[in-house]
């Protein structure tokens, strides 16, 4: 398929995920505003605070907002124009992307992703912001679900489906390390005590986790701790919004892309992914803790922008590298006429 139309596919699909997950991110986080006592603004701050750092978006929030207040923060990843990664923004483009490529998809899928759109821009949206606000992020992450659901039940298991599949997954990967991260940023000090039940339970609810996790480790003890979370939401094989899971359905895509059998590669893309899904199939939540969980959530998110990248470099770069890469010189007419009489000749 035309690289245009592939690079496009994938984008489509990642904001929409995207902006699921920055709703399912605001509102874990309000949960567990809702859980803690005794906040003052300052304190209140530092709840905040860690939802921008651990998005990455710290320097473009500063550039704009001089507190990283509740309303700030809520503002910015919710609906600023002057943010391309708010969800607002990251729906218009998801549309954006799918209407330049509107004959690739089924009529429900656009409906879907349009009614998501005309909403996040109406006066209903700003009316449920201000007076329940719990309700706005539970529509939006319903209609994302509703979007992604639709493609899967409406559109043909091609490559146009490969490239959407590796689009969804990388960017659920990267976002399920970042909820894990927000822990290393919450504030500390002696009136502030170390996240517990109530803050993972929040990360598992984010996720969608909470009642597999249950099943899961139904009857054992010990509770929901910082390990079995990690555990659970990195190295699962079962869960889909689990980190291994993800990069091993990127890795299964990739090859039918490019035709190779898995445990091996054809291009930078299947190779970084290949190596991140070993690092996962043989890691463990000790490994994480004992490098230390930020670093290690850390340089997951760096993997897997660089499987993006070469996923990018190796489908979308190629007509330009075919262009620009040196031609040998064609053999004029008279030269090639000269040099078929002269083996004939002999």
């Amino acid at each position: 398929m035309l690289s245009r139309v592939a690079n496009t596919l994938f984008w489509m699909i990642r904001y929409v995920e995207r902006a699921d997950n920055l709703a399912r991110l605001i509102d874990v986080n309000q949960q567990l505003l809702l859980d803690s006592e005794r906040l003052d603004s300052e304190r209140l701050r530092g709840f905040w605070q860690p939802i921008i750092l651990s998005t990455g978006d710290d320097e473009a929030f500063h550039s704009i907002y001089d507190e990283a207040g509740s309303a700030e923060v809520i503002r910015f990843l919710t609906d600023d124009p002057r943010n391309p990664n708010s969800i607002v923004s990251c729906i218009a483009l998801a549309r954006e992307n799918a209407r330049t490529v509107r004959d690739q998809l089924s009529d429900e899928l656009w409906e879907e992703l349009n009614s998501l759109y005309l909403f996040s821009r109406s006066a209903e949206a700003n009316s449920l912001m201000a007076s329940d606000p719990t309700r706005y992020y539970a529509n939006i992450r319903r209609s994302a679900e509703t979007f992604l659901g639709i493609a899967s039940s409406t559109i043909s298991r091609d490559e146009a489906w490969e490239f959407m599949d590796i689009g969804r997954h990388l960017e659920r990967a990267d976002k399920t390390t970042r909820f894990l991260d927000v822990t290393s940023y919450l504030p500390t000090g002696p009136e502030e005590s170390d996240p517990g039940v109530f803050h993972w339970s929040a990360i598992l609810r984010s996720c969608g986790a909470l009642g597999a996790y249950r099943a899961v480790h139904r009857g054992h003890r010990g509770g929901i701790t910082d390990k079995s979370v990690c555990d659970f939401l990195v190295f699962s094989r079962e869960f889909p919004r689990a980190v291994r899971y993800c990069v091993e359905r990127v890795d299964i895509s990739l090859h039918r892309i490019s035709g190779t059998p898995q445990g091996t590669f054809s291009n930078d893309a299947e190779r970084e992914c290949g190596r991140l899904l070993a690092d996962l199939n043989f890691g463990s939540t000790k490994d994480a803790f004992g490098i230390g969980l930020h670093d290690y959530l850390d340089s997951i998110q760096k993997r897997v922008n660089s499987i993006g990248e070469a996923v990018f470099d190796a489908y979308v770069l190629m007509p330009e590298r075919i262009q620009v890469a040196p031609v040998e010189p064609v053999p004029a007419t008279s030269a090639v006429a000269a040099w078929q009489m002269q083996q004939q000749q002999q």
